[in-house]
């Protein structure tokens, strides 16, 4: 796994930055901000996910604050309240991108960092040879274009996984900076 300092994505977060984990992921990231000295929060609408990562927390004796609700529905923070949001395999199949970036660009301050972790669009090219690119979930292209109409500036893209045994990228990750205010 390769971790946030080789790809240097997320930043310094101590201090008490406010950092958003939208969607609890199995890589629990808002324990990692928490221990980095940020102010974590958590937004998963499945009840049990946030139950897991509370103890989890309580375990590491850290804080995080956690929301059950739809990943889009952001209301608890504030307008330009946040430093970074991380969405880790979570977003990827979601109905109303356009909403949730919206929401996101609403709380992210300017120039901060939305980082996005996929599963890669043409890993289901590489699954099922017979079906054409971008049936099974949006393209890089697509990805691209919404982030741009939400105001977002991406600055990062890594396609990870290529080994001996994929030959193509498995994961798709983009940093996007928040344009505007």
């Amino acid at each position: 796994m390769i971790t946030d300092d080789e790809l240097r994505l997320c930043g310094d977060l101590s201090g008490g930055k406010r950092a958003i984990e939208l969607g609890v992921s199995d890589q629990r990231n808002a324990l990692a901000f928490a221990t980095a000295g940020a102010k974590a929060i958590a937004v998963d609408p499945d009840q049990q996910r946030i139950d897991t990562l509370r103890a989890d927390a309580g375990a590491l004796d850290v804080h995080v604050e956690c929301h059950v609700a739809e990943l889009a529905d952001l209301g608890f923070a504030t307008s330009g309240s946040v430093e970074l949001v991380v969405a880790d395999h979570t977003i990827g199949a979601i109905d109303d991108l356009g909403r949730l970036l919206r929401q996101v660009h609403r709380v992210l301050k300017s120039g901060h960092a939305f980082v996005i972790v996929v599963d890669h669009p043409f890993g289901d090219v590489m699954a099922d040879p017979s079906r054409p690119y971008g049936t099974g979930s949006r393209t890089l292209g697509e990805w691209l274009t919404a982030m741009s109409r939400a105001n977002f500036r991406v600055d990062t893209v890594y396609e990870l996984g290529v080994d001996g045994t994929h030959p193509a990228p498995t994961t798709l990750v983009l940093r996007a900076r928040k344009e505007g205010s």
